[in-house]
C-alpha cells in the first residue's frame, strides 16, 4: 500500500513536470488508477483548486476521463483551449468534442466561448464545434457571426465548420461570397471558395464570381478562384430535385 501511495504522489508530482512525454506518461497511468481509487479522485480534485499548481490541465483532463466531470475541470479544458502549446490545445479540445457528443451543455460552454474567448480559444471552439458535427440553428447561426471575427484564423475556423453545413442557406453562401471576395486575408478568400464550392450547386452569382476572380491579377484571389472551380467540376453537377 505504501509503495502505490509513493507511486501515486510520484505520477502526481510529475504532472507539473516540463516535459510533456512526463506529463502525458503521468496522465495515462493516472486515468487508469482514478478509475478504481476514490481517494484518488478526492486528491485529484483538490490539487485542481490549489493555486500552487503550475499544471491544471492535466488533472483536468485526468478527471474528464471519470464519470460526470465537474463544471470546475470542463472549465480548465476549456481554458487550455488557448494555450500557447498545439499539442496541449488540441488534445483538451479532442476531449471535449469526445465529451460533447454525450453531454449537450458542452456545445453551449463552446458557444459561449466562441464569442468571449480569446482569438486561440475562439479559434479552437470553431474547431471542436466541427467535429460534433451539429446541425441546429443556434450553433449555425453563431458560426456565420464568426465570419465577422476580427482575427482571421478564427474567420478561417468558422468557414472551415461552415463548409460542412449543407443547410446554411442563401444567406450563408451570400456571406462566404462576401468573405471570398472582400476579406483581407487571402487565407480567409481561399478557405472561403472551397467552402463555397464543397457546399456544391451554387447560384450563377456565385459561379460569376470564381470566374472572375480565375482571372483575376491577384495571384492569390486566382489561386483559390482555380481550386474552387476544378473542385466544383469533380463534384459534377447537382442532383435533380
Amino acid at each position: 500500500m505504501e509503495e502505490e501511495s509513493e507511486k501515486i504522489a510520484s505520477l502526481i508530482d510529475s504532472l507539473d513536470h516540463s516535459d510533456k512525454t512526463t506529463i502525458r506518461g503521468a496522465v495515462d497511468s493516472l486515468i487508469a488508477i482514478a478509475a478504481r481509487s476514490q481517494s484518488l479522485q478526492e486528491t485529484l480534485n483538490r490539487l485542481l483548486v490549489d493555486p500552487s499548481r503550475k499544471n491544471r490541465w492535466p488533472i483536468a483532463y485526468i478527471l474528464a476521463h471519470l464519470p460526470s466531470p465537474s463544471r470546475l475541470c470542463l472549465r480548465v479544458l476549456l481554458d487550455t483551449l488557448g494555450s500557447k502549446d498545439p499539442d496541449i490545445r488540441w488534445a483538451a479540445g479532442l476531449l471535449l468534442v469526445r465529451l460533447g457528443k454525450c453531454d449537450g451543455g458542452m456545445v453551449t460552454l463552446l458557444l459561449d466561448l466562441l464569442k468571449t474567448g480569446t482569438s486561440t480559444q475562439r479559434r479552437m471552439a470553431a474547431h471542436c464545434l466541427r467535429h460534433m458535427d451539429l446541425k441546429d440553428p443556434g450553433s449555425l447561426q453563431a458560426l456565420l457571426e464568426s465570419l465577422q471575427d476580427p482575427d482571421p484564423l478564427v474567420r478561417v475556423a468558422a468557414v472551415t465548420s461552415l463548409k460542412l453545413r449543407p443547410e446554411i442557406g442563401k444567406n450563408g453562401l451570400d456571406s462566404l461570397l462576401h468573405l471570398f471576395l472582400e476579406d483581407p486575408d487571402s487565407r480567409v478568400r481561399h478557405i472561403a471558395a472551397l467552402a463555397l464550392a464543397q457546399l456544391g450547386a451554387p447560384t450563377d452569382e456565385i459561379c460569376r464570381a470564381l470566374k472572375d476572380a480565375s482571372r483575376s491579377k491577384d495571384p492569390q484571389l486566382k489561386k483559390a478562384a482555380s481550386a474552387a472551380l476544378d473542385l466544383l467540376q469533380k463534384k459534377g453537377p447537382a442532383p435533380p430535385k
